[in-house]
């Protein structure tokens, strides 16, 4: 059992959705408009505002990327009205998770939040990470990042007492992902391919509606860690190991403190004790629906919010009028 935090105790739970709320209405504005920059901007801008009302200490460790590409939420930037006197909080954020799905309308497109006391979020760069994720209710270690897809499916398949081939795979739909599809296609296995999004893709297998048993392939770093928070909460495994294309991005790592290019993390190292995950739907999606506008120019909300220590999740719908 997690022990909860007095410290994430001062920072209500349900502070957390009001700044996914914040930045998912921001951005519907813009759903479908074909302009993926003003989108996320949109989003950046209103979430930052919402973090800076709260009264912390808050340092973003997951962010928009570092400071010289990043105006706002840049990793290290600190947030909150209580600078020096606040709790001290590590911030991981997306204020939109598919900028291309809510420019294009399409589908999971999330506004996405994950806290946690200071130093209990991995300081991940803004570099690929190869992800590896299955769902609560299997034995501890069933998933092996150092092993292939076709072993790692066929523990899984073992644990849940089915034919490797009645396993079903979330990959996000890539040209690098290609050599992977073919071999769980080889297997037999079911692949549900997404075209963005995939902190959705990987917290998918908590949720048995989604039929989704497992989640394989490379995206980003930060979305690892948010993903990450998401299943310490729900329960579940995931395991992640940062992947390098250059010097440069060997050397981002090294400035953040990460040594072991190769490391293996497994869940506990990217979101350790307790943490909050907090995500409100921009686009109608698996997990949540999206931001609605009624005629007399309210709207209408979906969130949820995951607590580790207590293993709470509280579906919030929220109903949002116009001052008068």
């Amino acid at each position: 059992m997690v022990k909860a935090s007095s410290t994430l105790d001062r920072v209500l739970v349900l502070e957390m959705v009001r700044v996914t709320e914040a930045a998912a209405i921001a951005a519907s504005k813009l759903v479908g408009r074909g302009d993926e920059k003003a989108a996320d901007a949109a989003a950046v801008e209103a979430m930052r505002a919402a973090l800076n009302e709260l009264p912390m200490d808050g340092t973003v460790v997951i962010g928009e990327g570092e400071r010289d590409e990043a105006p706002m939420l840049y990793i290290g930037e600190k947030v909150g009205s209580a600078q020096g006197s606040g709790p001290r909080i590590d911030i991981a954020l997306d204020p939109l998770e598919g900028t291309t799905i809510t420019a294009q309308a399409g589908p999971n497109s999330l506004a996405v939040l994950a806290i946690a006391e200071e130093g209990g979020l991995l300081n991940a760069p803004d570099v690929y990470m190869n992800k590896l994720a299955v769902g609560p209710g299997y034995p501890e270690g069933v998933i092996d990042l150092a092993k292939s897809p076709t072993e790692n499916v066929t523990a899984v398949a073992a644990a849940k007492g089915v034919q490797p081939n009645e396993i079903i795979v979330c990959v996000l739909d890539r040209p690098r992902h290609e050599k992977l599809i073919a071999e769980l296609r080889s297997m037999g296995c079911g692949i549900v391919l997404i075209p963005d999004g995939d902190v959705a893709g990987v917290i998918a297998v908590s949720n048995p509606e989604t039929t989704i048993d497992m989640y394989m392939g490379s995206g980003g770093a930060p979305e690892g860690v948010l993903a990450a928070a998401a299943l310490r909460c729900v329960g579940g495994q995931f395991q992640g190991r940062l992947l390098f294309r250059n010097d440069d991005e060997r050397a981002r790592a090294r400035k953040w403190g990460i040594d072991d290019l190769d490391r293996i993390y497994k869940l506990e190292e990217l979101a350790r004790g307790d943490v909050i995950f907090a995500a409100t739907g921009v686009t109608d999606g698996s997990l949540l629906k999206g931001v609605k506008r009624r005629k007399d120019g309210s709207m209408t909300t979906a969130s949820v919010v995951m607590r580790a220590s207590s293993g709470t999740i509280r579906w919030v719908q929220g109903e949002h009028h116009r001052s008068r």
